[in-house]
């Protein structure tokens, strides 16, 4: 099991910044990819980025490219997400989550999320 708890949410103006952190429980953490999801309202949920499991550069959805930065510190068990340059259709609830395939299946866990609000 592994448990995630994300921090860091708030109420930001445009072209603000925020960094939320997602701390896992358990001793897997290196072994699974980090996600970063987000909800809007009214909207599906949306990939904002990945952190692999074996090192490598993180991915992007085009929508925060060279505005997002993910991070991930396994000694901390911590992953990050780094949002500059924020607009107000970043307003979404943020969510973290560990996935870990394992042969004909997977493990995937979520956090709670947290709210990021980007007023114009």
């Amino acid at each position: 099991q592994v448990q995630l708890v994300e921090s860091g949410g708030g109420l930001v103006q445009a072209g603000g910044s925020l960094r939320l952190s997602c701390a896992a429980s358990g001793r897997t953490f290196s072994t699974n990819a980090m996600n970063w999801y987000r909800r809007a309202p009214g909207k599906e949920r949306e990939l904002v980025g990945t952190a692999g499991s074996t090192g490598g550069s993180p991915t992007y959805a085009d929508s925060v490219k060279g505005r997002f930065t993910i991070s991930r510190d396994n000694t901390k068990n911590t992953v990050y997400l780094q949002m500059n340059s924020l607009k107000p259709q970043d307003t979404a609830v943020y969510y973290c989550n560990a996935f870990r395939p394992l042969g004909m299946t997977f493990n995937s866990y979520w956090g709670q999320g947290t709210q990021v609000t980007v007023s114009s």
